[in-house]
């Protein structure tokens, strides 16, 4: 998947630091409550050393340390929920820094794997972030695994878990099961976040909406998001995508002169767009001209020689 992602960091830093500084006191807290006759061995034993060296490679982002030093951990200490959350945080955060898919899915499965131990133990029961990263590694798994995404982060939400891009997650997710409604209202609380932030929202998000729109066949709704996109994008495969969809929907409208001006824009700044000229054809041969639609078709071969639909209109 592009990775074009929405945000990848999960909460506010001085949120996250504060509540994984908590989980450590509470884990010493459980050591000096179960053993108190060795309460000064425990307090300098090598696993509170390694736990705070975990800590400081964590604030650090040295995620790959801290992913070898908490899976060495997990090996002598199996269910200790501390190493399994950071172990699983870690795993996330390498995960989508990843170019290769194969190693993305690889840090995945291992960030499941850990977070999902981590739930069976008492402390993650109520633990907000487990379920928000799982939900957010179920996610980048794959459409396949959308319902478990909404499960976790729903979950992570009835906990009062308020990272802010949750919303964001939950839209991606239930359009991935075609629940386009949930997904709508998902993506509306995306765009007004509350508690008086008012961050933009981006281009790949007012994208998204358009998209659960058009589903719903919710034309003009979609349409207005659309044309917002392409006004703040930046970014040339966005504002290409926005514009064949704008397109499509102009000409579901009986617009075909708008349809055409969205195609036309979309080669003046990229001549080489197979899929602008295949359009273009498809509008002229609606409006009679076969022999400009063909030779957009033939266009659109010559750019890409594997456009299927180019090669059946040319009978290819």
């Amino acid at each position: 998947m592009l990775k074009e992602k929405p945000r990848s960091e999960y909460g506010h830093q001085a949120r996250r630091k504060q509540t994984i500084h908590t989980v450590l006191l509470i884990v010493l807290a459980l050591v000096l409550c179960g053993s108190a006759g060795v309460v000064i061995v425990g307090w300098r034993s090598r696993l509170g050393t390694e736990k705070k060296e975990l800590l400081r490679l964590w604030d650090e982002g040295t995620y790959d340390t801290a992913f070898e030093l908490s899976r060495t951990g997990l090996e002598n200490k199996p269910t200790d929920y501390f190493l399994l959350t950071l172990h699983g945080f870690a795993s996330y955060q390498l995960a989508i820094a990843q170019i290769n898919s194969f190693d993305t899915l690889t840090y995945i499965d291992e960030c499941i794997w850990s977070l999902r131990k981590a739930l069976m133990t008492k402390n993650g029961v109520n633990d907000g972030r487990v379920q928000y990263v799982l939900g957010k590694a179920y996610y980048y798994k794959g459409s396949g695994y959308a319902e478990l995404a909404i499960q976790f982060l729903e979950e992570a939400r009835e906990l009062s878990y308020t990272a802010r891009d949750i919303p964001e997650y939950l839209g991606l997710s239930y359009a991935a099961i075609q629940d386009y409604r949930s997904s709508v209202e998902a993506f509306s609380q995306a765009l007004d976040p509350g508690e008086g932030e008012s961050d933009y929202p981006s281009d790949l998000l007012l994208l998204a909406i358009a998209r659960s729109y058009i589903a719903l066949e919710e034309l003009e709704t979609a349409k207005a998001y659309l044309v917002r996109c392409i006004e703040i994008s930046r970014d040339s495969n966005t504002v290409i995508t926005a514009r064949l969809l704008l397109g499509d929907i102009m000409l579901k409208a009986g617009n075909p002169d708008e349809a055409e001006a969205q195609y036309m824009a979309i080669l003046e700044d990229d001549g080489e767009n197979a899929e602008a000229h295949f359009q273009l054809g498809e509008l002229y041969i609606a409006g009679g001209d076969g022999t400009r639609a063909r030779a957009e078709w033939r266009r659109a071969l010559r750019i890409d020689s594997t456009h299927a639909r180019a090669r059946s209109r040319l009978n290819l």
